[in-house]
């Protein structure tokens, strides 16, 4: 296996690290920030990786971590009343730009509901790609735990759906 390098790491995992703080509930405003934090911890952990495990799940669990530190973080800034960093832009966009955003706010409103368990779980399965094994890696659980986690997450993003369809449907003239 050749020398793995920060520089290597970062040019073939940023998206996909980028993505999983994201998706494990990082604030907007956060974001760049948590990306950064994961790959200090990869650069100072580097030497540490003996490869027992994919490169791709050793990230995972950091961006995991990482991500429970900036949303812990950004609650107790919310608790003690600070003001948000930035503003949506409000300008006008095209209808198609619209119907994803919203797509994914609502996308990002449902992964909220779900416990810090499942929306891992959730979030590699099914955005990410992952196996059962491979999450259970990641995760430092059982492959059943997963298994379970992944089957109570998806009832739960299901019903979810349902809710916000139902809630659109009565919306609509």
């Amino acid at each position: 296996m050749p020398a793995l390098t920060l520089e290597t790491i970062y040019a073939e995992h940023f998206e996909m690290v980028w993505r999983a703080v994201r998706r494990f509930g990082v604030p907007d405003r956060s974001l760049d920030d948590a990306v950064q934090d994961v790959f200090l911890v990869v650069h100072r952990r580097l030497d540490d990786f003996e490869g027992r495990s994919s490169l791709r799940t050793w990230l995972y669990g950091i961006a995991r971590r990482v991500a429970h530190d900036h949303r812990r973080r950004a609650s107790r800034k919310e608790r003690d009343g600070e003001l948000p960093e930035s503003v949506a832009d409000a300008s006008p966009s095209p209808r198609e730009t619209a119907e994803v955003a919203e797509a994914v706010a609502v996308l990002h409103e449902i992964l909220a509901q779900l416990s810090d368990d499942q929306r891992d779980v959730f979030v590699l399965a099914e955005l990410e790609q992952m196996t059962a094994p491979e999450i259970a890696e990641a995760l430092d659980a059982k492959v059943n735990t997963v298994y379970s986690r992944l089957r109570l997450a998806r009832a739960a993003f299901n019903a979810a759906v349902a809710r916000h369809t139902a809630r659109d449907d009565r919306s609509r003239p």
